[in-house]
């Protein structure tokens, strides 16, 4: 497992190396790529994800950790918690650019801050993401598989944002380190295992940025985003999902 989990973290950063290779796909009008990709993430929150962290909650009330007989719905308010953080990531973007949904392209943020940021932030995602390919939940060649898939597209269309946020700083260093992050998350996950409790936290901080950053890039309410093909590609991997 070792192997495969392996070979998908080098995928995955490839992905991150030469998606501009899809750029023509991606930054079409409306484009039913980016909308499907979309989808496909929100489905595997929703269906997959989602479903695990009751599992994870029940994780973690039987650590008897004393801070978690603080909170409740502690799970899924590290799932709000990860939307949030990538919520404010987006803000500071849009307003480093004067607030422009959409700069010329080429044009970079105003704010080398705000790049580093966002790299900072999403490298430790992506770190997250490669961790989580050796340490999932529910462990599985199945698992490995739809979890691969779904992240691989969430990715592509990552890569799109950041992309138009940050053009020439992205294309340079951004998207080197992001790879390099991936790879870096499944080291650390083959050599170290957490404790089951902490995993359901890690997956659910993951599940609150997929939906965010599904919101931001893949269904965006400025008139950009493909409907029909958002609905076929989440309705698609819902049924996947459930088949296996």
């Amino acid at each position: 497992m070792i192997l495969a989990t392996g070979l998908a973290a080098l995928c995955l950063a490839a992905l991150h190396l030469e998606v501009r290779l899809l750029a023509p796909a991606l930054d079409a009008p409306r484009s039913p790529w980016l909308s499907a990709a979309g989808g496909a993430a929100a489905a595997y929150v929703f269906v997959h994800i989602f479903p695990g962290l009751c599992d994870g909650q029940e994780a973690l009330r039987r650590t008897g950790w004393a801070f978690v007989a603080v909170l409740d719905r502690h799970v899924f308010l590290v799932a709000l918690l990860g939307l949030l953080v990538f919520y404010g990531l987006e803000r500071a973007a849009l307003a480093a650019r004067g607030g422009r949904q959409n700069p010329p392209v080429g044009a970079g943020s105003r704010g080398a801050g705000v790049f580093w940021l966002h790299l900072v932030s999403f490298g430790l995602y992506n770190f997250l993401i490669g961790y989580l390919l050796v340490n999932r939940v529910h462990p599985g060649p199945v698992s490995l598989l739809t979890y691969f898939a779904a992240m691989a597209l969430h990715m592509a269309a990552g890569d799109y944002g950041l992309r138009r946020h940050f053009t020439d700083d992205y294309r340079r260093l951004g998207r080197k380190v992001l790879a390099g992050a991936v790879l870096a998350g499944w080291a650390v996950g083959a050599a170290f295992r957490v404790h089951e409790a902490v995993l359901a936290v890690l997956f659910a901080f993951l599940a609150g940025g997929v939906v965010m950053n599904t919101m931001k890039d893949e269904i965006p309410l400025d008139g950009s985003g493909n409907f029909p093909a958002f609905a076929l590609g989440a309705t698609g991997y819902a049924v996947l999902l459930l088949l296996v």
